[in-house]
């Protein structure tokens, strides 16, 4: 008899673990550090019991004699499990899910715009005729979707997945960008760049491998994955960027590798810089795949963008207001910047352990800055004298000195390069706080034009 798998972590991806191991006949034993009422439900469904995991030696001892113990992404890097020398018997659901995959695996990743990305490669896709499902952070579970009717499986996959992938080889892997992030979770930034370079781990002649040339790390990284590494040939190497590349903006058109045009930016529905970033990236991707131009084209001139992610919700006394709560990092506000020439910045919330300095470098944009949440001190560290700071103890207040600080023709943006979990249970619930505060003051001036993207 074979000895049990061990699944740890019983949220969305961990549930799809259980269901797909017990379907196969693996004996699976299911440990969680705070099994809530929900979840303990969710496992008497599906016919297993719910432990609470084991703590010091006796969690050793459990796993001693485990074939493989499945890690959830939301485990972090300084729980006891990784310091118990099990190697690769730890593993993830993309690890899990490449094994049992029967049709080609797309992989994305990236510390900014991997959701976005994903979301246009899957439509770039379908539009171009081909079964093709988003999966991974977004979407179906990655197990659920390598077993489901699709012909191509989109991935978005975080560096929590990609740490315990040993054997994961997209037909196509793309690394959007490289910045500081999820310091919370990986012990350095040596660590999270490791796991990011995953993605390229055991790319071979026949894969493809779609880079920013414009970031010098996920570069230097492409270089080494791009060699002959096993003797089984080398894959092939894609850019993008928008100045340069192979895929890159000329004049008015996104154009390809051989000058061909893949899109008039005029007839784009969103055109700001990052935007252009990943339209690149995601066309050089979904024709990597089988996608044909006239399919991306047509998701290009209608794709308005996921929300919160530099959202228009409206403008007020000629000032617009943009919802970019998705920006948990330093990295993803200076890119969201980049698409404006005088804002009001709200920013801050719950440090990622990342140092905010780097806001500093959107100073010349800026009207003014208002400080949020439980960094709001190490915002007005990042801007001191280089901007106004001014702190908010609610989003509402936010809100109204924003309107204090902005003159017509500015943008007020909430990108707060820190997490929502001070103030709020997610970032979605934050970026609609700022949704609802921005339509309160349109209630008490009645000038809210929301045909600008309020939604």
């Amino acid at each position: 008899m074979t000895s049990p798998v061990v699944v740890l972590g019983f949220g969305v991806s961990g549930e799809a673990a259980v269901r797909h191991l017990l379907a196969e006949g693996q004996e699976v034993l299911v440990l969680d550090d705070e099994p809530s009422p929900r979840r303990r439900q969710a496992a008497a469904r599906l016919g297993v019991e719910l432990h609470e995991t084991p703590s010091g030696s006796a969690l050793g001892t459990l796993l001693g004699g485990v074939e493989e113990v499945v890690v959830s992404p939301g485990v972090p890097v300084s729980h006891p499990v990784f310091h118990l020398d099990l190697g690769s018997r730890l593993v993830g659901e993309a690890e899990l899910a490449w094994r049992r995959a029967e049709v080609p695996i797309v992989a994305i990743t990236g510390t900014n715009g991997k959701t976005t990305v994903t979301t246009l490669v899957a439509s770039m896709l379908q539009a171009s005729g081909i079964q093709a499902v988003a999966a991974g952070n977004i979407g179906v579970p990655l197990l659920d979707a390598v077993s489901g009717n699709a012909t191509v499986v989109v991935a978005e996959v975080s560096s929590f997945q990609l740490a315990l992938s040993y054997s994961l080889r997209p037909v196509v892997g793309t690394w959007l960008n490289f910045a500081e992030d999820h310091l919370d979770w990986h012990p350095d930034i040596e660590h999270y760049l490791a796991a990011k370079a995953r993605i390229w781990l055991n790319a071979g002649a026949g894969d493809l491998i779609v880079a920013n040339i414009e970031d010098p790390v996920v570069m230097r990284e492409a270089a080494s994955a791009s060699k002959d590494r096993r003797g089984q040939g080398a894959p092939q190497v894609v850019t993008f960027g928008i100045g340069e590349g192979d895929f890159h903006r000329g004049g008015d058109f996104l154009v390809g590798p051989e000058g061909e045009h893949i899109v008039a930016v005029e007839d784009m529905a969103r055109s700001l810089p990052h935007d252009i970033a990943n339209d690149l990236a995601a066309t050089a991707t979904a024709l990597g795949v089988g996608a044909n131009l006239a399919g991306c084209r047509q998701v290009l001139e209608g794709f308005t963008g996921l929300p919160h992610r530099v959202e228009l919700v409206g403008e007020n006394d000629g000032v617009r207001y943009y919802d970019d709560s998705k920006a948990t990092t330093p990295g993803a506000v200076l890119a969201a910047m980049e698409g404006f020439d005088s804002a009001v910045l709200i920013a801050g919330g719950r440090n990622k352990g990342m140092s905010l300095r780097e806001l500093r470098g959107v100073s010349a944009k800026l009207r003014g800055v208002v400080a949020i949440g439980e960094a709001a001190r190490e915002v007005e560290d990042a801007f001191r004298g280089a901007s106004e700071v001014v702190v908010a103890t609610s989003m509402h207040e936010a809100v109204e000195r924003a309107v204090e600080i902005a003159r017509s023709g500015d943008a007020v943006v909430l990108s707060p390069g820190c997490a929502s979990f001070d103030w709020y249970g997610s970032y979605a619930e934050r970026g609609e706080d700022f949704v609802r505060c921005v339509r309160e003051l349109a209630l008490r001036t009645g000038s809210l034009d929301p045909g600008g993207g309020a939604r």
